[in-house]
């Protein structure tokens, strides 16, 4: 009896990419209202802010933290009992 060769795969190299915090352009909220948002809850000065808050406003959207999941889920909520529109995703 022969036995057929068996062939042995390299591992695969899972890669954990961080996750992002989204927010998004509303018709609610004024850009001074969000810029200070971003001040006070990330700490961010007001040029970094204020340049979010553009992207926000201009693009549509902005990444505006990045980490683990569960910092991005805390993140989401915390923009949430704020009043701006927020989501997460895992950046690719």
């Amino acid at each position: 009896m022969s036995v057929a060769p068996v062939e042995v795969a390299e591992p695969t190299v899972l890669t954990d990419y961080p996750w992002i915090t989204l927010v998004w352009n509303d018709p609610i909220n004024l850009m001074t209202y969000v810029t200070y948002v971003f001040q006070n809850y990330f700490g961010y000065d007001k040029a970094k802010a204020e340049a979010l808050m553009l992207d926000v406003h201009h693009k549509g959207r902005a990444v505006v933290s990045t980490g683990s999941r569960e910092e991005m889920e805390i993140d989401v909520k915390a923009m949430h009992s704020y009043g701006l529109w927020a989501t997460l995703q895992q950046d690719k």
